[in-house]
């Protein structure tokens, strides 16, 4: 029988291993040399708290699930029901199809198809390859509908560092900005230097220990090496780290400490999301991929063992 995350596809490069299950096109599990650099799933679960899954047609929440399009207010299924928000895209459980696979990549599809609240048709294609540089993702969107449509991605991985928990790693985030929000809801307020904000709680620009810091915010104006490319690193007391880097069409990234009621199930790992568009983007505008029809955009990410 399929598991419950669905088809599962297992890939494998040197000392790296992977599984993607096909629900959400979703990496359920990833490690080099046998150390998870994610927080795993079991193949026969439903996905908890959007573990590994591919985001689109946009990432993070939209405020109250209502936006403007077409001339009239869009109204979005509530799947963030605690903070009545539209959360995450629409592609999280759709059962994407194996188009191409080889022991170390494969390449998956899935349509999002126009309904209530996005009435638009968007075909995804989403690649991962396993190398001796870690994983690689590229997430692409096509208009295949007839009107312009707006678009925005993300993958949302809980990146492990080693033994421990958030708590106990070492976090370098290179962003000067953090975009405040509402402490109930997490609705965007503004943006502010990360030096001020809370006496520097979000600056992480210069390696430091999380400790009992809580996260759940959107970063910008991020810094970036001479090819463009960003890059978070996550390292644990015992030397072991991950890291995970991105190109320009990112320049948002969400940073999550996972933090759950439940003791046994809270900050097991930390949230790393590179985003083309920030939070409620489909509202403030900011960020927003608008694909003409035909039209396509793609973004990409690595994660990389350190």
């Amino acid at each position: 029988m399929t598991p419950l995350s669905g088809t599962a596809i297992d890939l494998r490069s040197g000392a790296y291993t992977a599984s993607i299950a096909s629900i959400g096109a979703t990496v359920r599990r990833l490690q080099h040399d046998g150390r998870d650099l994610v927080v795993p799933f079991d193949a026969d679960s439903v996905r908890p708290f959007f573990r590994g899954a591919t985001l689109a047609p946009w990432p993070n929440r939209i405020v109250d699930g209502l936006w403007e399009a077409r001339g009239k207010t869009q109204k979005l299924a509530h799947t963030e029901p605690e903070r009545a928000h539209a959360l995450h895209g629409l592609a999280v459980w759709l059962d994407f199809a194996v188009e191409e696979q080889t022991e170390s990549s494969v390449r998956l599809s899935a349509t999002v198809v126009a309904q209530t609240g996005y009435p638009f048709r968007i075909d995804l294609s989403v690649s991962f390859t396993l190398d001796d540089g870690g994983l690689h993702t590229t997430v692409t969107g096509t208009n295949s509908g007839s009107e312009t449509a707006p678009f925005g991605t993300a993958p949302h991985p809980y990146l492990v560092a080693g033994d421990g928990l958030v708590d106990d790693w070492t976090l370098t985030l290179p962003a000067g900005q953090v975009l405040t929000v509402t402490e109930d809801r997490l609705i965007p307020v503004a943006l502010a230097d990360v030096a001020e904000e809370n006496g520097g709680e979000f600056d992480f620009r210069a390696a430091r220990a999380i400790g009992d810091t809580f996260i759940d915010h959107a970063f910008t104006d991020v810094s970036r090496d001479a090819s463009g490319i960003a890059e978070v690193r996550l390292t644990a007391p015992s030397g072991t780290g991950v890291a995970m880097r991105w190109g320009t069409e990112c320049g948002w990234v969400q940073i999550h400490t996972a933090d759950q009621p439940e003791p046994s199930i809270s900050r097991l790992g930390l949230a790393v999301e590179p985003m083309t568009c920030p939070p409620d983007a489909f509202n403030s505008g900011t960020d927003v991929l608008w694909l003409e029809p035909g039209a396509s955009a793609s973004a990409g990410w690595t994660i990389t063992a350190l």
